[in-house]
């Protein structure tokens, strides 16, 4: 037998293992229990044949029959997903879908996570348009002067949040602005709010002058935020705006890390 023919034949796998496999992704994917019919007809299997595969996976508790003789997942696919997820580090993950969008775009994008206090920068990606910011790898940056900061202090718990809220508004040394217009503390309060809901930061010219800054928040399996992903640019030719090229670039971005960090769990 010749080598492109071993070759060949190493590669022919297990062909009922893979239609077993074809049956468990079908009804891991459907968003409720299926039938055996409804599997039928969407495997293009028969009847006869198709059961024979649901009695093994009910064997070993990869499925389970639950009411009018339908089929869900059981405790093993449970426990396989699980296992899955606890093997994924998020933040290469989260690293490369940064410099992704760095490529995109070709803007600065940044990678920040919460240090107890603060956002910290972990990964800084320049344009080919170099801006000049005082913020590099390793900087920390202000919950209210950042767009990143906000996004965290959005999503700290009630009572976090309102503690470094309150206490930064006793004496501030500046106010927060959103489009050049300063916000007091209840108009702060009523932005993080927003920010939570639209899962979007954006500062338009209020960081340094000239320059949009759009971020948006890469979630856990815990519902968590894992990291932030900042884009920034000259106000010139960055538009941040909700809706727009760029946001929904960002958005796109985060979207489909986390669901790589979660799988289908989000």
């Amino acid at each position: 037998m010749s080598e492109a023919s071993d070759d060949k034949h190493s590669r022919q796998g297990i062909g009922s293992l893979e239609i077993g496999l074809r049956v468990l992704n079908e009804i891991a994917f459907s968003p409720k229990p299926l039938s055996l019919k409804e599997l039928s007809d969407q495997l293009e299997l028969s009847s006869s044949r198709l059961h024979k595969y649901l009695i093994s996976l009910s064997r070993m508790n990869y499925i389970v029959q639950v009411q009018n003789a339908r089929y869900t997942l059981a405790s093993a696919s449970l426990t396989l997903g699980m296992a899955a997820l606890k093997r994924i580090d998020p933040m290469p993950i989260t690293f490369d879908a940064a410099t992704r969008l760095n490529l995109a775009t070709d803007r600065t994008v940044s990678v920040a996570i919460w240090n107890g206090n603060m956002p910290l920068i972990v990964k800084w990606l320049d344009s080919s348009q170099v801006l000049a910011v005082n913020i590099r790898l390793g900087s920390e940056l202000s919950p209210f002067f950042s767009a990143a900061g906000r996004l965290f202090l959005a999503h700290l718990p009630h009572d976090r949040q309102h503690q470094i809220i309150d206490d930064y508004y006793q004496s501030p040394k500046a106010l927060p602005r959103l489009k050049g217009k300063q916000l007091n503390r209840e108009e702060f309060y009523t932005l993080m709010e927003a920010i939570k809901d639209d899962n979007l930061s954006c500062f338009y010219g209020d960081f340094l002058p000239d320059i949009n800054v759009i971020a948006s928040p890469v979630f856990n399996l815990s519902g968590q935020i894992q990291a932030v992903i900042s884009l920034m640019g000259m106000a010139s030719d960055t538009d941040v705006r909700p809706g727009q090229r760029l946001e929904r670039l960002l958005s796109a971005t985060v979207r489909g890390t986390t669901k790589l960090i979660c799988g289908t769990a989000v």
